[in-house]
This record gives C-alpha cells, sequence and structure tokens, in this order.
C-alpha cells in the first residue's frame, strides 16, 4: 500500500507545476489545473515526514461532494474529478487572501483570546467567553495568503486600505463566505456534527468570482460532534473534534509548535494509522457514506493513468 508523499508527472501540454504544502499542482495549457492532493500532511506550516495514507482521497472526494452542493451560491473551479484524489479545475487568479470564518471561539481565535487579545482581525470579541464557546454571531477574520512561510492575520481595513482586493470584490467575498458557512453548517447538523470554523480561497477569471480549492475538509474545517457539545462545555472539558487539530494537539504535547530550533516528534506506524482512522471518520461523518478504499499498490499509475483518460477528452 502506497501513501501519496509527493509526484512527479509530465503531462501532455504541461505549462507549470507548483508544489504546495499538500498539493502538487499541474498547469495545463495555461487553462486547466491538475490538483493532485496528496498525502502528506502539514501542521504550523510544517510538513510533517510521515504521509498519511488515504488522507488525500478523503479531502478531495469531501472537497468535491461540498463544492457540488454549494455551487448554487457560488460557481466554483471544478471541471471533472479524475481520480479519488485528483481534481481539474479551470485556472483562476486567486485572491491575495483566505476567507477564515468563526461560529466558535476554537483554534488560532481562542489561543489569542487566551493570550488576553479581545480583538482578531479587527473584529471585538466579548468579554467573558471560554474556550468554544459559541460566538454572538458568526465572524470572519481573513489572513493573508503567503507563497512561503506562515499566513498573517489581516483586518478587512487593512485589506481595503493596501488595495489588496477591491470593495467591490471584497463585499462579494464576504456575501459568499457567509452563505457558505450557513450551507456548510446546515449539512454538517444533518449529521450529528457543529461546523466550528472554516476557510474559504476565491479566484477570479473573465470577471466573475468562483470558489477555489478545497471547502469543509479536516484541514480547513474544524467540526465538534452535536450530542456532545454542551455537555462537555458545561463540564469545562476539551470537545470532541474531527479536525486537523488533534494533530496539532499532538504535536504541542511533544513540543513543537513550528517554531525554530523545535524537532517534528517521530511519527510511528501507529501514530499514522490513528491519524488516518481519524480522518477517514471525518469523511463518513460528514458525508453519510462509507468510504471506499480505492486501491493503494499502484497509485501513482491510477493517478497517472485517470489523469490522462479526461485530459484526453477535454
Amino acid at each position: 500500500m502506497q501513501a501519496i508523499k509527493e509526484t512527479n508527472y509530465k503531462f501532455p501540454n504541461q505549462t507549470g507545476f507548483y508544489k504546495g504544502k499538500v498539493r502538487d499542482v499541474y498547469t495545463i495549457n495555461n487553462e486547466y489545473l491538475v490538483m493532485v492532493v496528496s498525502d502528506r500532511i502539514s501542521a504550523f506550516d510544517v510538513v510533517l515526514p510521515e504521509a498519511i495514507p488515504y488522507k488525500g482521497q478523503v479531502l478531495n472526494q469531501i472537497a468535491a461532494i461540498f463544492l457540488d452542493a454549494t455551487k448554487d451560491i457560488v460557481p466554483n473551479w471544478v471541471v471533472k474529478v479524475a481520480d479519488p484524489s485528483v481534481t481539474i479545475g479551470k485556472i483562476c487568479e486567486p485572491f491575495k487572501v483566505e476567507m477564515v470564518i468563526r461560529g466558535y471561539l476554537a483554534g488560532h481565535a481562542a489561543r489569542e483570546y487566551a493570550l488576553g487579545k479581545r480583538e482578531v482581525c479587527g473584529v471585538k470579541l466579548p468579554e467573558g467567553l471560554k474556550e468554544n464557546d459559541k460566538l454572538p454571531e458568526p465572524i470572519i477574520t481573513p489572513t493573508t495568503k503567503a507563497s512561503v512561510g506562515h499566513d498573517e492575520d489581516i483586518s478587512r481595513e487593512a485589506i481595503l486600505a493596501k488595495g489588496i482586493v477591491s470593495e467591490e470584490d471584497f463585499l462579494k467575498l464576504e456575501e459568499y463566505t457567509r452563505a457558505l458557512y450557513q450551507r456548510g453548517t446546515e449539512i454538517a447538523a444533518e449529521r450529528g456534527l457543529i461546523l466550528v470554523d472554516t476557510k474559504y480561497e476565491f479566484g477570479k477569471t473573465n470577471g466573475v468570482i468562483y470558489l477555489i480549492d478545497e471547502i469543509h475538509t479536516p484541514d480547513s474545517s474544524r467540526y465538534f460532534y452535536k450530542d456532545s457539545y454542551q455537555d462537555l462545555q458545561d463540564k469545562n472539558e476539551p470537545q470532541k473534534q474531527l479536525s486537523k487539530e488533534f494533530v496539532r494537539k499532538w504535536l504541542i504535547e511533544n513540543g513543537f509548535q513550528g517554531k525554530e530550533g523545535q524537532q517534528v516528534p517521530i511519527m510511528d506506524a501507529d501514530k499514522v494509522k490513528s491519524i488516518s482512522d481519524r480522518y477517514i471518520e471525518l469523511y463518513e461523518k460528514i458525508t453519510g457514506k462509507p468510504f471506499i478504499k480505492e486501491d493503494a499498490n499502484d497509485v501513482y499509475n491510477r493517478v497517472e493513468n485517470n489523469v490522462l483518460n479526461v485530459l484526453n477528452h477535454l
């Protein structure tokens, strides 16, 4: 069984290649993107040394389901899901911000709040909140989209003042972000989950804004279990969650937060399997469908053949 750690394909009419933290992205004829969702896993903007089997398939298939379920809200970049781990779509010029939306005080926002900060990305937070409390209303806390290094928090005012996004476009991004989060919240609720926070990326081509990349996956979102949420809050106990946060917490407990001089803890086979199992659990929980493990004995040839088959018909 192979995990997709990195790819080095040469597709017909290939005009570019970009290796992200998790995705290998091939440009075809300067018109299409072939996005291979690898099994690499990153945390604190660092790619961890071990790949997680089936993680790419989980992310790609969840994203495909949610992109299809939200295309009435905003058009998206997808042309064809070529392989369980690959999506082919149209090229868009990405906006240089990620639209993060939070319905609860969790993760990064909770860590900032614990340090005494009562404002995140220019949005004021009330006193008296504890970690994982529901916010009075969802808040949008954008980040800059860094090519290298860490994404940085940024306020709406700074985005407009610096001309990173025009006011007209940013108003649409805010509108789409709130509508997508509402749809995601409703779908999660049907599955007994709470969509805690998530992020969306958008691009533009021919004057039209498109939703790009993945949505509502465990890499881009945080989920709590709905049935145990209030009881755990009342007892001041950690929420059971389906997100990548459990990986971050394991790293923190083992002395790693991506800071200079810190060493990534060793991920043994049991840890790798447990992370893989958690990703599969989220897939089944959020989609309501059993996860079918695609044949991974010769995964690199499988991906290449499936992509070629689609490209030959574009």
